[in-house]
């Protein structure tokens, strides 16, 4: 079984490429729209080859085009045509065969005075980036889009399923104080991110977005919400990568989460944390764990929330922590509350994979 995902690489375009990039990704857009438009008024699909496709595309792209309309209108299909979605963010895609990676840049074609000719655009590519593309057992289409004032390529690729032995399983407990929490059944323990700095942030950000909310600056909002996100995804990434780093140097082989399904709903609020806790995407932080682990052949399976930091794990009996610590006075155990729950995780008894209602 082959894992999936996405290989991003910033693109360094001449201003004569850029040119090329903003009006074939115009035409592309446009032609699937209109593909769509046609579509939605038959109420079908319509049979239309690349050469029925009026567009300063090459057929590939055209041929790309016209899979995207099917698409969209399977879509609007399903809502009686009450949504007919259209693109509108700047976008271009080409299949496999039609771009070629090299050690410098990406050559992909497009119409040049009518004809189809393959342009090379330079890339900023990571070292981890070019690894991944490297052990790719299969390369699949690629989506030239505009972040911000970059053009990124989004390359589609599989990596081949990579064979862990190890049979160790390791807790990792997810909060708001402390971001993540791992312990191994050897009781290794790895404390990741920093819940402090993280409350910070957020609250800069929500006093500034105030502020610029009664000043009406529309733009600033957006921007400061934007830079709110980014910088919460990248923890995020800087976190679960933490942690594939501590299971794969401690022999890890299953890695064990909490489902936090409407965590926002089940879990008590208060005024110091209601913030923190509206705003930090659990969901997030644990599928990017999922898939950094299935990158490395670990294994990762979900367990129920219910009492995790609460139960002894000497004795069973529950107890309510007191800030951090944890006291039973069963059997005169103490430990750190989140050391407690990741403990208990391990032993939780394994969910089917449906997320818990509240």
């Amino acid at each position: 079984m082959s894992q999936a995902m996405t290989v991003k690489i910033k693109l360094k375009p001449t201003n004569a490429q850029t040119e090329f990039i903003q009006t074939s990704s115009l035409a592309y857009i446009k032609a699937v729209n209109l593909l769509v438009s046609e579509m939605v008024a038959a109420e079908k699909v319509t049979k239309k080859t690349s050469k029925d496709v009026d567009a300063p595309l090459n057929s590939a792209v055209k041929n790309q085009a016209i899979r995207d309309a099917k698409s969209v209108f399977q879509k609007a299909k399903k809502s009686h045509f009450k949504k007919i979605p259209l693109l509108k963010k700047s976008v271009i895609i080409w299949n496999n065969q039609n771009f070629t990676i090299g050690p410098s840049g990406i050559k992909m074609p497009f119409v040049v005075d009518g004809k189809s000719k393959k342009i090379e655009i330079l890339e900023d590519i990571s070292e981890y980036e070019r690894t991944l593309l490297k052990k790719a057992c299969k390369i699949g289409t690629l989506r030239i889009t505009r972040k911000r004032a970059h053009y990124v390529a989004q390359i589609a690729i599989e990596l081949p399923e990579k064979l862990n032995t190890a049979t160790k399983i390791m807790g990792v407990d997810l909060g708001i104080k402390i971001p993540a929490v791992c312990c191994t059944e050897d009781n290794e323990v790895k404390f990741s991110g920093n819940g402090r700095m993280n409350k910070y942030m957020r609250r800069y950000h929500h006093s500034r977005r105030k502020e610029l909310g009664k000043a009406k600056k529309i733009n600033a909002l957006k921007k400061s919400k934007d830079k709110e996100q980014r910088w919460m995804k990248d923890q995020d990434h800087k976190i679960s990568r933490e942690i594939i780093d501590f299971a794969v140097n401690h022999h890890i082989g299953m890695i064990r989460l909490e489902k936090l399904a409407n965590i926002r709903k089940q879990t008590r609020k208060s005024r110091k944390n209601n913030h923190s806790l509206s705003n930090w995407s659990f969901y997030r932080l644990a599928s990017f764990i999922e898939y950094k682990a299935n990158l490395v052949g670990i294994k990762v399976e979900y367990v129920h929330p219910a009492y995790t930091s609460q139960k002894c794990p000497n004795c069973g009996h529950r107890h309510h922590a007191k800030d951090r610590k944890y006291d039973c006075s069963d059997c005169g155990y103490i430990g750190h509350r989140d050391i407690v729950g990741a403990k208990n995780i391990i032993d939780e008894p394994v969910l089917d994979g449906k997320s818990q209602v509240a």
